[in-house]
């Protein structure tokens, strides 16, 4: 079987195709026009964005998304993304089903070649605003916690729990009854508004350089009981 003709390119990197894409794009030529309106009247492309509904679904997304999700901006429409284990397959089940919901599409799951990694992803136009969380390196921006879940306890529990299930680790070592149940981030404010949850909650939690934690064994078990610790 012959090679297709354009393996190994992109729209970017094949030199004719980019050629007739920059032509195009500086006559303001716009070739998919007709097949946008069409697929439009068919309701295969939304005529609007309406705001996402509030629900412990959308606090849960916004917490995995915050902790292991990334969104890209493009010209025309914007991207999500949210990187997995690939050995943990109820993760992937869980935040594939749930970004079907929310978005009302279904997403694209695809394993990262040569890396123990599968990305949950999305295209759609403003993923970023409905979600009200920023695209690009989050990094060392100050993230806060959007009203709506901080005025809800079960839209806290959920909140915190995507933010766990994405950057939460658990270890328990019996002998010396030592329980450590943290969640670990770069972005302070980020360690911030766990810390906070935890405490509108009841919780004791510890803040750490890089983690907010709770190693107070009764505290451990409830909390992971309460927002069901990689129970899928």
């Amino acid at each position: 079987m012959k090679s297709s003709w354009n393996k190994g390119f992109t729209k970017d990197t094949h030199p004719s195709v980019l050629r007739t894409a920059r032509t195009m794009k500086r006559k303001k030529i716009d070739n998919f026009k007709e097949w946008r309106e069409r697929m439009r009247r068919i309701g295969k492309i939304p005529q609007n964005y309406p705001p996402l509904s509030l629900s412990g679904n959308l606090a849960e997304y916004i917490g995995v998304v915050l902790g292991d999700g990334n969104i890209s901006k493009f010209p025309r429409t914007e991207r999500i993304i949210i990187s997995a284990n690939s050995n943990n397959l109820g993760f992937v089940n869980r935040y594939t089903k749930l970004t079907k919901q929310i978005f009302n599409k279904k997403p694209t799951v695809s394993k990262v070649y040569n890396k123990n990694n599968i990305r949950i992803g999305l295209y759609q136009k403003e993923i970023s605003k409905r979600l009200g969380i920023p695209s690009g390196d989050r990094g060392r921006l100050n993230i806060k916690t959007p009203n709506w879940i901080l005025k809800n306890q079960s839209y806290l529990i959920r909140y915190l729990r995507g933010l766990f299930e994405a950057e939460g680790s658990l270890s328990v070592h019996k002998p010396t009854c030592t329980y450590n149940f943290q969640f670990s981030n770069k972005n302070q404010s980020l360690l911030k508004n766990v810390e906070n949850g935890l405490k509108l909650l009841g919780y004791n939690p510890e803040i750490r350089k890089t983690s907010t934690r709770l190693r107070k064994k009764l505290e451990v078990e409830k909390f992971r009981k309460l927002i069901k610790f990689r129970v899928y």
